[in-house]
Order: C-alpha cells, then structure tokens, then sequence
C-alpha cells in the first residue's frame, strides 16, 4: 500500500516504520523538520507539505499530539479534497468529537487509537482500537497485519474507539498516580528498594501497564516516551467527556491537578513516571 503518515513524534516514527517493515510505500510529514531522519533512512521519503504527503495515499494516518493539531490537518484544512479514495486514520489521542468531527469532514475515515508505547508499536503488539465503517476499515488490513495482529473493530462510529482509549489512559494516569503515592510512602519510612520492588512487582494489585513504570517510579530518570504533558491533557479529556454526559469526576480533577503541577517542577516534558518527584523535590 501507499501510506503516508502525518507527526513525526516518537509513536509516529514507530508507526511509520512498523509499516515499512511490512512491506508497505511510506511517505511522512511532520510540522517541525528534520525529525524523520531515521525514518527516511528506512526507506520512507519526507515531505515539506502535508498535502504532498497525501496525494495519491491509499492511507493517511495521523499520530499528532492533540484535538488542536489534529483539527488543523485533517478538519480546517484541504484534506478531504487531497485525500481522494484514501482513507484517513487517525492514531491519535484525541476526544471523540473530534474523531466525528474528522469523519464528517473527510468521510472515509478510520479512528485507530493505540494502547502501548512506541517499543510494542515496533514489536508488533501494540494494540488498535479501530472504529470507523466497517467495509473500511476491512479495505486496510493490509495496513493492520503490517502493524501486528491485535487489532479489533469496535463500531462505526469513530468516537466509540478514542472514548475506549481515554477510558484506558485514564486508568493508567490514575493507578500511576496511586503507584508513586504508594512508592513514595515505602521510600519515607525507610522500606530498601529490593523489597519494594519485589513486592509490587508481584502484587496483582499493580495492573501490567502500570508496572512497566515501577523501576521508573522507584528510580528512574523519567526519560519516557509519554510526556507528563499529554497524560495531563488525556486525563482533561476524560474529565470532559464525563461532564458532556452530566457525570462529574472527582478523582479525575485531582490527578489532573497532580500532573499538571509537574510544570512547577520543570518536569512538563518528563515521563508521566515523574509524578513521584512530587514528594521528593520542593515546587518552584
């Protein structure tokens, strides 16, 4: 297939070369220049304009970083009428108005959010949400097989797939936020690393994504790949899709609050493991 993919980020670049790995034409565009480096080497070729990246794309996906950017490309744009009979896929973390927004706006769209990081992205078991109508999202298996083998249709409407993915990004924010909390007390009260990890690497009360942060909590640089930054914003989005329905969320306004108070401590861009630094470092 012809594949073109828009956001150059870390989970962009695992994407882009997941799919050339496959087998699979790739051309890729991304707003700041020269982060494609190591994808063009892999045989991918760059482009200056996001519309040349589409024309002629069999598919188009997207791994932006928010409602914003994802808007400006895909929604306030030319898009639709470059896309042709190509199929918009969008990877991105965003709330499911803008998924709709998107398929209004382009119609052959496919919304495809990612559970796991860029290294099962690369691995090949990453897993794809894929919501969008049926026929096609069955057109593009090529492009599901290319990334991996655990990829599930959810429902035609797009919105279904980034509201499951929120839902999971909130419950990985939260039960990270309980980890360091939980951490963080073991630490003050002169428990040694051995034990704590011993123990919580084997709690079946420690979900799997969560534990995959634990060294990272304990001790770790927070040199991540999913920046305190986003989960702040992923969190938001699951408050506000609770608030569109009448349900308010208590939990979710302070671990919001929490993360976002990593900005105080310079750690905006850290890995979303940094919120232990919250008990260790005084705020600026």
């Amino acid at each position: 297939m012809q594949v073109a993919v828009l956001g150059m980020g870390i989970m962009g670049r695992s994407i882009a070369l997941r799919v050339l790995e496959g087998g699979h034409q790739v051309r890729v565009w991304n707003r700041t220049p020269g982060r494609a480096g190591e994808v063009v080497d892999a045989g991918a070729v760059a482009l200056d304009r996001p519309e040349a990246a589409v024309e002629g794309a069999e598919a188009v996906v997207l791994s932006l970083t928010d409602d914003a950017a994802v808007r400006q490309v895909a929604v306030d744009s030319a898009l639709a009428e470059r896309l042709g009979g190509g199929v918009l896929v969008d990877m991105s973390t965003v709330s499911p108005a803008t998924s709709r927004q998107e398929a209004a706006a382009v119609g052959r769209m496919v919304a495809a959010p990612v559970l796991g990081g860029p290294t099962a992205v690369r691995a090949g078991r990453a897993v794809y949400l894929l919501a969008g109508r049926k026929e096609v999202v069955d057109e593009l298996e090529p492009l599901w097989s290319a990334l991996g083998d655990q990829h599930r249709w959810w429902a035609e409407d797009p919105g279904v797939a980034t509201t499951l993915k929120l839902l999971s990004n909130y419950l990985l924010m939260g039960g990270l936020a309980l980890l360091a909390e939980a951490v963080a007390t073991g630490q003050r009260v002169g428990l040694e690393r051995g034990p704590l990890h011993d123990f919580f690497d084997g709690s079946a009360l420690v979900p799997a994504g969560v534990k995959n942060r634990l060294d990272d909590v304990l001790d770790g640089a927070h040199d991540g790949w999913f920046a305190a930054r986003l989960g702040a914003k992923d969190v938001r989005l699951a408050r506000e899709l609770a608030a569109s329905a009448g349900l308010e969320l208590p939990l979710a306004d302070l671990i919001e609050q929490r993360y976002e108070a990593l900005e105080t401590l310079d750690l905006w861009d850290a890995d979303i493991a940094a919120i232990v630094e919250l008990f260790r470092r005084p705020a600026a």
